[in-house]
């Protein structure tokens, strides 16, 4: 296929003001520390030692105001919400088991408190916290409650005549665990309870808990294990909490949401268990959208490793000559990198958008009404699909990049089996991603309110009625770029015209609105009266998850088509333009299946869409460098050592 001409190089220095984006001056500031510091050798260190390197590392942040970004400026903060999660993401480049660790301290552990607590909380701790004088955990997940946080087991029993909350673990599946900071460094806890007075269990709550005193040693009747060795991220001390009969003051109780009076009274402004729970946990959403941007991160220094070792490493003589080729110059190996890193991109700027809008969204005091908990929805619903399809990216595109080095991206000193071993378990923590994909087609659905915010499985089903006429497809903050695109498409295009964008955006669009509203047709058989709601909903699963994975494509889509819109420079518009055509073509390309047997692609055209990925990867490899380059790593942590000789 023959491609329209693009430019033969580009401005990497505009790329990167591109891809730095709004807050550029905190990863400037976020590059020049990383290049003062390195990457340590981890490799040369035992578990302990590691954990105590980090925790120094983390000293260190704390001293040079990092965590100040994202706190409120009534405690010493910053106030800059779209900062915080942009340095965070920044951290992804470096040594990670720091980067989960600073992201259990601020943003899980500190995040809680500030979104969860009231000014009598941000007036003892936040302070204490910022600054890593009260190391502290986030103890929501239990052994026998992973992802199903509404039906956790632990409980919080207020005793009226003590004033007082009695924390309790009744078995052993209800311990937490996998819980950052524990199992070393934390002296405090924020747990997650069943909370329980007057002999009524009003749903789960959050509580502050100690669990060490100022020598490190247990608190009475709070048990601690270590979960020992991992994967990967091995500098971070997870650990089991278990609690038997632990009290705290009633003041422990993080109420902004939910409060008990002195005498045991309960208090919310929400009404209803599942609406209230669902409002704490929409608030916690900074660490799905942080873990989407630091898979990014990871993703981009595998992708740097094995693209710049892929234009040094030679193989093969071409017939007829005594020169090696250049691997890169091969193209199976260009498809094995090249969607990839078109993906990238396109997940970069989505991340971006994402980012943006929860900035606005929650800076300043909280908005009240419809058109705020809808905005809200709309945010929960992409960070968690942004989430499962960026961390998803990271695993597959590691794993791809560590196969493209052969045997060098075997060895640790080429970083590329830690990435892949500190980055696998970011498809299960803040959500696992098969979950997080369900709850995004939930949120498609026509006529979502309150009475369907349950994550069970037999609340979806249920609320599907007969009245449910349709699904909604709201475009992003790229309306108007697509609304212009799709106005000028002809209704004529031909067979061979696969770059035309207007095309490409109704392709998109038409697969989500396809698959919403056959999604619809088989729930509605919950409706009927012989039917087994849970076993309608199961029996769609696999359509359900389809649904959220398509929507995430069309938006990660229009985040690009955005970004290319308002980029200034012509000929790196040009060249973002092709890398684009490239991520929609594979996409295309990966779902040939359903676009055929859907009757949205012929045999024909299907063939040509595979044609055109390998005539964009070839039109692109020569300006593979200078993309990679935009990503702006600093040289001090790619330091693979197939890239020094």
């Amino acid at each position: 296929m023959e491609l329209p001409d693009i430019p033969g190089k580009i401005d990497t220095d505009a790329l990167c003001e591109l891809l730095d984006g709004r807050w550029a001056s905190v990863r400037a500031a976020a590059r020049e520390r990383m290049a003062a510091t390195g990457l340590p050798d981890v490799d040369a260190l035992d578990t302990e030692s590691y954990r105590s390197q980090v925790f120094a590392m983390l000293r260190t942040l704390a001293a040079a105001g990092y965590p100040k970004l994202g706190f409120p400026e009534s405690v010493g903060g910053q106030g800059d919400i779209g900062g915080a999660i942009t340095a965070f993401e920044m951290l992804g480049f470096g040594d990670l088991s720091l980067m989960v660790k600073a992201g259990v301290q601020w943003g899980l552990f500190g995040g809680a408190v500030e979104a969860l607590g009231t000014e009598r909380h941000h007036e003892r701790y936040l302070r204490a916290i910022m600054e890593l004088e009260l190391p502290g955990c986030f103890a929501m997940t239990e052994y026998g409650h992973g992802s199903d946080v509404q039906h956790l087991r632990t409980t919080a029993t207020y005793d009226p005549a003590a004033r007082e909350f009695v924390i309790d673990t009744p078995d052993d599946s209800a311990r937490k665990e996998y819980i950052g900071n524990a199992a070393r460094d934390g002296r405090m806890a924020v747990v997650f309870a069943q909370l329980i007075t007057g002999g009524t269990t009003y749903g789960v709550h959050a509580l502050l808990v100690p669990i060490r005193d100022e020598l490190g040693v247990a608190m009475p009747g709070v048990r601690i294990g270590d979960c020992g060795r991992k994967a990967g991220l091995n500098g971070v001390d997870n650990g089991r909490l278990w609690f038997d009969h632990v009290r705290v003051p009633r003041e422990a109780l993080l109420n902004r949401y939910g409060d008990v009076t002195e005498d045991g009274g309960y208090l919310s402004p929400i009404e209803g268990d599942s609406r209230r729970f669902f409002t704490m946990l929409g608030t916690l959403i900074r660490g799905r959208v942080s873990v989407a941007g630091a898979a990014g991160s990871a993703t981009k220094s595998a992708l740097t490793i094995a693209l710049r070792y892929a234009e040094r490493r030679r193989q093969f003589e071409r017939p007829g000559s005594t020169d090696e080729v250049v691997v890169l110059d091969y193209l199976a190996h260009q498809r094995k990198l090249l969607p990839a890193l078109a993906k990238t991109y396109a997940l970069h700027f989505a991340q971006e958008e994402l980012v943006a809008t929860l900035h606005e969204l929650q800076s300043g005091p909280r908005e009240e009404g419809e058109g705020y908990e809808r905005r809200q929805r709309e945010l929960e619903s992409r960070a968690a699909g942004l989430k499962a399809v960026a961390t998803w990216h990271a695993t597959h595109t590691i794993q791809t990049c560590r196969e493209a080095c052969g045997g060098a991206g075997y060895l640790t000193e080429n970083l590329l089996p830690a990435l892949k071993a500190d980055t696998d378990v970011f498809t299960t923590f803040e959500g696992d991603n098969t979950v997080l994909l369900q709850l995004v087609a939930k949120g498609l659905l026509t006529g979502y309110r309150e009475q369907v915010l349950q994550l069970g499985s037999l609340g979806l089903a249920r609320f599907v009625a007969d009245k449910f006429v349709g699904t909604v497809i709201e475009r992003t903050a790229a309306k108007a770029v697509i609304e212009r695109l799709v106005d000028r498409m002809s209704g004529d295009t031909k067979d061979d015209d696969l770059l035309d964008r207007a095309w490409q955006v109704r392709l998109f669009e038409d697969r989500e609105s396809h698959v919403l509203d056959t999604l619809a047709t088989r729930l509605r058989r919950a409706t009927a009266e012989e039917a087994d709601a849970f076993e309608v909903f199961n029996d769609a699963q696999d359509h359900v998850l389809r649904a959220g994975r398509v929507h995430v494509d069309r938006i990660v889509l229009e985040a690009f088509l955005a970004a290319i819109d308002r980029c200034g420079d012509q000929d790196l518009a040009s060249v973002l333009d092709r890398v684009c055509d490239l991520y929609v073509l594979s996409t295309i390309e990966e779902d040939a299946a359903w676009f055929l047997g859907h009757g949205r692609l012929t045999a024909s055209r299907a063939k040509a869409v595979t044609g055109a990925v390998n005539a964009t990867c070839r039109q692109l490899r020569p300006l593979t460098s200078a993309l990679v380059d935009g990503f702006g790593i600093p040289e001090d942590v790619v330091t693979a050592s197939i890239l020094m000789r």
